[in-house]
């Protein structure tokens, strides 16, 4: 995309900065180099360094954002405003974790001031399952949408993968499968049908200290109603999903993060003929991503979530975890 790579520099060398240190370190025509990472933790450092030898590694967040034409916040949420607010004083353009802030007032405040030099990881926006489902609502498989429905399920919480975080991923601060999951699929509801509006349900916090352990919500994507549950403890799978799309036409769904499927006369989903499971799927779009990050940097046009549009969703995961 560019004769010269973008600078990137990541800040956070968990499971995120790991993942986009991979789709961007060592791939051929990178639409990025990595110009600087750090961690305030020697572990993740210790990992990167096997991992990916030739990526500098740096003293603290402030030489990752000197050494960077763009920074990627990949820190625990609480630190994500500081980080990505120094980046933007320096000048930098800024690609972020969600949510923006753990405070809404700060994140609003935030977003206020931050014009268009940032953008955040909703990696929706670049995935090759979702640009399917757009490709079907263009072509009328739908007809006009009745009726969409969101189901997330987990075996536990966090996840397996993410032990190592669990200390803020199940706390109330923080944590919790709404900011974490549902949050995405949020985003991919008001991207393509609307702004979400008239939030009712119900929350469970029946631990106390812990993040949720299950919603049951109402709410309207554009003028579309949605039905939004999920549980810890509902299924056997670490954690399946399934957004689905009914309507006058036809009915699709997105399958666990990245398979896109339409219903069949039999009653059944069928999945698309070049769709790949998330595994596949994950780096393609975080490679898309990162083009998008370059064309966001430029000023140019892009598809990464705006800030505007990350902060809405935000807005919706606060409101249902105080139901």
């Amino acid at each position: 995309m560019t004769d010269s790579p973008l600078a990137f520099g990541i800040i956070g060398a968990g499971i995120m900065g790991e993942r986009m240190l991979a789709a961007a370190a060592g791939q051929p025509e990178s639409p990025v180099r990595i110009a600087a990472i750090w961690d305030p933790s020697p572990v993740a450092l210790s990992r990167i360094a096997v991992a990916f030898p030739d990526v500098p590694q740096v003293a603290d967040a402030a030489a990752v954002v000197a050494a960077s034409t763009c920074v990627y916040v990949a820190s625990p949420p609480a630190s994500h405003l500081g980080h990505a607010s120094a980046a933007l004083a320096a000048g930098r353009s800024v690609f972020c974790e969600k949510p923006l802030a753990i405070d809404i007032g700060d994140a609003r405040a935030f977003v206020a001031g931050a014009g268009a030099s940032g953008a955040v990881n909703f990696p929706f926006a670049s995935s090759p399952g979702v640009a399917m489902l757009e490709r079907w609502l263009e072509n009328g498989v739908v007809g006009t949408p009745r009726q969409l429905t969101i189901e997330v399920g987990f075996a536990a919480w966090p996840r397996p993968w993410q032990a190592d975080a669990a200390a803020w991923l199940d706390g109330r601060a923080e944590g919790g499968f709404t900011r974490e999951v549902v949050s995405h699929f949020l985003f991919l509801s008001q991207r393509l049908l609307g702004p979400l509006t008239e939030l009712q349900g119900t929350v469970a916090f029946p631990e106390d200290g812990r993040s949720e352990r299950a919603i049951d919500v109402t709410l309207r994507a554009g003028a579309i109603p949605v039905r939004l549950s999920g549980r810890v403890g509902g299924t056997e799978q670490d954690d399946h999903n399934t957004w689905t799309l009914a309507g006058d036409a036809g009915t699709v769904r997105l399958r666990d993060w990245a398979i896109p499927e339409r219903l069949g006369a039999d009653g059944l989903f069928a999945a698309a003929p070049d769709a790949i499971p998330n595994a596949q799927a994950r780096p393609i779009a975080l490679r898309r991503q990162l083009e998008g990050v370059v064309r966001m940097t430029r000023g140019e046009p892009h598809r990464l979530a705006s800030l505007a549009e990350a902060l809405e969703v935000q807005e919706t995961v606060e409101a249902i975890l105080v139901l």
